[in-house]
This record gives structure tokens, C-alpha cells and sequence, in this order.
């Protein structure tokens, strides 16, 4: 699976670009804010629906426009698919898989794989717990509709429970007779969430730990793990047993809603122990699991974004993953990067076609 075209209107700095691009290697040249990390960026929102960077829609808008379109072009198992965007202010977003209207943005997910890799990925070491179960629910959402769709209800239940919980406080009563409701539809949509996420951590772990040895080149103990509730008992008895405390508080205590990632390095919080670059191999580290992951079970290649990732990284680690990029086992990858000679260098790698891009204050030329 690799993106053909991309057309690009209004988007961020971008205001109208038409881009070809190389089945195997696209590389992005330029300075910093020039637009090369919008680029990718589109690509990643014409696999998400939306921003790897910014939730509120508005924001991805140029600043002299009100609205913004994107179109991909891609070849699929051999089938060619178009994937086209559209936004305003004033109208609701549009997604359409062959000029076929979606009904629902999350009926796209996982159509096209993808894997993104960016500096604001520290965000799933210094961050809250929400950062990174958003992190492992975009993963396993992109092969498994069934996950999001328990997600999707799991969400909206907590929403109404903890609406429940919150206005009994006001009032000093509790519909228990609806709480129980609630909980049966919790455990229902939750236990599946927490297999799913025990299985996918599980079987990331060991492929990480691979691609962490073979980048740092050093004998760093590293591992990943996944915190639960759940590990401790059934989600029902755990509802019930705490659902006075809940009650003092006004909202739902316990369940996978709180799930945790814990990252460690030589038995360390790896926040608090890892130093810049051992942090960063953590995490590329991390996104190549993902990618081996997604890859074993969809059976489609993801696209890559690479996004400034040689940045602050010592010569050895940099050219590991120059290796690791240069060889056949990814798909199509995009990689921008400030260093034209860093671009140059995982050119000279890649067994196959390429295709180098400068950018400029949001516009693009082939070199």
C-alpha cells in the first residue's frame, strides 16, 4: 500500500499543493515552521481524520481561508482508492472513501495504516496516563473496529455515570437502580478493552526490546508494561466495592478508563532515569513495534512518517536508524528533517526509487 497524490488546500501554512510521490522513499528538506512537517501531517489526517497535532479542526485552517481540503490518492492491494477531506467553519466535516460519503468518521479507521513518528511523541513519557491509553487505543483501533466501537460506547457510559455520580451530590441521591445499569454495560465493553490491551502490550514488548538493543547499540535494560484495575479482580465487584467512594468523589474511580503504560529503563521510570537520547530510542524504539505490529496483523505495509527524528541524536544511534529506514522491510516512508546531508545519507541506502522535496515558507519543489 503506498499514497500516489496528495492535493492540498489551505491546510496550515500550505495553501495549494499538488505532490507526487515515490512508492518507496519521499523526503521533506527545509527549515523550521518552513511546512514540512504539515505535509506529513495531512498524510496522517487522510488515515485519522484529524490532526496528529491539533484536535480543534479550526486551527489546521490557513489563516486567509476558511476552510480547508485534502485528497490522497493510493494504491491498496492493488486497487486504487481516493480518500478526500473537506472543512469549514461553517459546514460539517466531510470525509468520502471514493466519492462514498462516511456516515461515520470512525468507519475510516484503519483503512489506511499508518505510523507516525514526531518530537511531540515525548508526550507519552512526560504526560498523563490519558496520553498514552490514547496512544495504545489509535494503535489497536487501526486493526480492530470492534475495539473502537467498544471504546466509543465504554466512553459514553462513563460520561453518563459520572454524570449520575456528580449530580447526586448536589441532590444527596443515587438512582442505583441506573447505576447498575451502567455497570453491567461497563463490564460488558471494559473487559473486552482490557484483553485486548493485555494481548497488544504483551506482543509489542518483544519486538520493541529488539529494535531498542539494535538502535542504542548498548545493553540497556528496557521494558514496557501495562497497569490495570482490572489485574487486580473482576470490573464488577471492583464497581461495586468502591461505588460509595465514588459517590464522595463524583465520578467513576476505578476501571480502564485510569489503564496505565509504565516505561522503564534499567529497572528505572524512564521519565525520571533516561536520559534525552535514550528516551527518544525508547519511543522510535516503540513506533517500529508498532509498525511490525500493525503490519503482522492487517497484513498491509503501514506508511511511515518520520518527522524530524534524527534531531538531538548522537552520529551512532542516527545512523542505525538510517540503517533501519534504508532497508526493505518498511513500506512507503516519509521523513522530513532541517539536514539536507542527514536526508542525503538515507538516500544512499534505499535499494529503490526516491523522491526528494525542498520546502520553503509552504512551498514545495522537487529536487
Amino acid at each position: 500500500m503506498y499514497l500516489e497524490s496528495l492535493k492540498i488546500l489551505n491546510y496550515k501554512n500550505l495553501e495549494e499543493l499538488n505532490l507526487n510521490f515515490s512508492e518507496k522513499l519521499n523526503c521533506f528538506t527545509g527549515n523550521n515552521g518552513a511546512g514540512k512537517t504539515n505535509i506529513l501531517d495531512a498524510v496522517f489526517y487522510l488515515s485519522f481524520t484529524k490532526s496528529y497535532f491539533n484536535t480543534n479542526d479550526s486551527l489546521n485552517i490557513n489563516s486567509e481561508s476558511n476552510f480547508f481540503s485534502l485528497k490522497g490518492e493510493y494504491i491498496r492491494n492493488g486497487t486504487k482508492e481516493n480518500i478526500y477531506c473537506g472543512f469549514s467553519n461553517e459546514k460539517k466535516k466531510i470525509f468520502k472513501r471514493n466519492d462514498n460519503v462516511y456516515k461515520k468518521l470512525s468507519e475510516h479507521i484503519g483503512l489506511i495504516p499508518i505510523v507516525m513518528v514526531s518530537p511531540d511523541d515525548i508526550v507519552l513519557i512526560s504526560g498523563t496516563s490519558d496520553e498514552r491509553r490514547k496512544y495504545i487505543d489509535s494503535v489497536i483501533s487501526q486493526y480492530d473496529k470492534e475495539y473502537l466501537y467498544d471504546i466509543i460506547k465504554y466512553s459514553k457510559i462513563i460520561l453518563q455515570r459520572n454524570k449520575l455520580l456528580k449530580n447526586s451530590i448536589k441532590t444527596g441521591h443515587l438512582d442505583y437502580e441506573t447505576i447498575q445499569i451502567y455497570d453491567e454495560q461497563l463490564c460488558q465493553y471494559g473487559e473486552h478493552i482490557y484483553n485486548k490491551r493485555k494481548i497488544f502490550i504483551a506482543d509489542l514488548q518483544s519486538v520493541f526490546s529488539k529494535y531498542y538493543e539494535l538502535i542504542s547499540k548498548k545493553n540497556e535494560n528496557v521494558e514496557l508494561s501495562y497497569d490495570s484495575h482490572l489485574h487486580n479482580g473482576s470490573f464488577s465487584k471492583l464497581l461495586k466495592q468502591n461505588i460509595e467512594k465514588d459517590k464522595i468523589l463524583g465520578y467513576t474511580s476505578k476501571g480502564i478508563h485510569r489503564d496505565d503504560m509504565n516505561f522503564k529503563i534499567n529497572k528505572l521510570e524512564l521519565r525520571k532515569a533516561g536520559s534525552q537520547g535514550q528516551q527518544k530510542t525508547f519511543l522510535i524504539s516503540l513506533k517500529f513495534a508498532q509498525f511490525d505490529f500493525i503490519k503482522e496483523v492487517s497484513k498491509i505495509n503501514p506508511i511511515l512518517l518520520l518527522d524530524d527524528v534524527f534531531d538531538k541524536f548522537d552520529s551512532e544511534r542516527a545512523e542505525e536508524i538510517i540503517k533501519l529506514t534504508g532497508n526493505n522491510h518498511f513500506g512507503q516512508i516519509f521523513i522530513s528533517d532541517t539536514n539536507p546531508n542527514r536526508v542525503k545519507r538515507v538516500i544512499e541506502k534505499v535499494k529503490g526509487n526516491y523522491k526528494l522535496f525542498n520546502v520553503n515558507k509552504g512551498v514545495v519543489n522537487q529536487i
